[in-house]
């Protein structure tokens, strides 16, 4: 039998993937000029930021894919992505936080496309189940195109301490959106026992941080709550596409671009509107957040193996679980230690256990106070 069609993308969408931020709880394997999304963290043999491009190209096409990332990592996302147009490589003088990455890229493909859906999908996650998170996101497009901004979010598998959680609320009536609701809040990063309480409510999903939503309603709702953030977009993106402008605008304007998450420029706002959505997306999900969820990706879940990652690591282990990921050419013995973390770099070496790696970031704020940017 012929095999069945694949879906065509869809023709008034853009892919956007802001590429930013160090991963500062995953150092040292990532650095500022190495940063998360630009190591293979899955054993797929490419980065995460490739992985996530092929998700997104059979949404959009390869030429709907935009790129938010620092100026410095330009060179690397265009080696990683060669298929991507330069016109969609959208640069940042520096970061100024998801609001200004995805509220740029807004601004600038509404300017050339006055009715565009645009979804935010961030470089560093980890998914699995390419054709469940296809369905979920053509279902949000439905919700986008009904005036709504659209978050996906993951029903929980366990009481996670890691991630923000949002509480659905009504269903929301949309064709072709048959798992839609309204969003009723957004939780911050809860404690356990408030975990445990929202896994079994079952209203309560973990908070993927990827939005969906007509280019126009999104800058309106940047404009309505943020109107310094809103001003800065709208002059880059009048001067963006003359590239005699550009420059000037952006080292003037971008300096004082507004930092701000999108959750509480956005997102937030809009829930207490009722202009929030959320379709639930039933493909596996991580951000990969620290080493912990590093190890359990790696190890399937199997709490009593060690994870191993590196080209060409040394590992000899008896009796350990945990993780070790090594680049260098050391031999690494673990004997009997359970929930063990090492990564062994080049002038670095990080020796911690599951249940603390959420302090990693800690040691990076240290290094910066102390002037060690040389291993930052």
């Amino acid at each position: 039998m012929p095999e069945p069609l694949k879906p065509e993308p869809i023709p008034d969408f853009y892919s956007v993937i802001p590429a930013g931020g160090i991963g500062s709880r995953l150092w040292p394997l990532s650095r500022a000029d190495a940063p998360k999304f630009l190591h293979d963290l899955t054993g797929s043999g490419q980065t995460l930021l490739r992985d996530t491009w092929d998700r997104l190209e059979p949404l959009s096409g390869s030429d709907r894919i935009a790129v938010v990332t620092g100026r410095a990592h330009r060179a690397a996302v265009e080696r990683e992505l060669p298929g991507i147009p330069d016109k969609n490589v959208f640069l940042e003088s520096e970061p100024r936080d998801s609001a200004a990455a995805i509220g740029l890229a807004a601004a600038i493909l509404h300017r050339r496309e006055p009715d565009v859906i645009i979804g935010s999908f961030a470089a560093d996650h980890v998914i699995r189940g390419t054709r469940l998170f296809e369905h979920a996101v053509r279902q949000a497009v439905a919700v986008a195109r009904d005036g709504y901004i659209c978050t996906l979010g993951i029903p929980p598998t366990e009481p996670s301490v890691g991630f923000g959680y949002i509480q659905k609320g009504d269903e929301l009536v949309v064709d072709g959106a048959p798992e839609a609701a309204y969003v009723k809040r957004f939780v911050e990063k809860p404690d356990l026992d408030t975990a445990r309480e929202y896994v079994a409510d079952r209203s309560y999903l973990w908070n993927a941080g990827m939005f969906i939503s007509r280019a126009d309603v999104l800058l309106a709702e940047i404009e309505a709550n943020q109107p310094a953030l809103y001003a800065g977009l709208m002059e880059l993106a009048e001067a963006w596409d003359d590239r005699e402008l550009r420059g000037p605008v952006v080292d003037r304007v971008w300096p004082s671009i507004t930092k701000i998450a999108i959750d509480y420029a956005v997102a937030e706002p809009a829930a207490e509107k009722g202009r929030l959505a959320v379709v639930p997306g039933h493909f596996e999900w991580d951000d990969v957040g620290d080493f912990a969820s590093l190890a359990k990706l790696n190890s399937h879940g199997r709490k009593n193996d060690l994870a191993i990652l590196g080209e060409n690591a040394r590992v000899l282990a008896d009796a350990s679980s945990g993780i070790v990921v090594s680049q260098t050419q050391r031999i690494i013995s673990v004997i009997g230690v359970k929930d063990i973390v090492i990564v062994d770099t080049a002038d670095a070496l990080l020796i911690t256990t599951s249940e603390h790696a959420q302090r990693v970031k800690g040691v990076v704020d240290a290094l910066k106070l102390t002037g060690r940017g040389d291993v930052l």
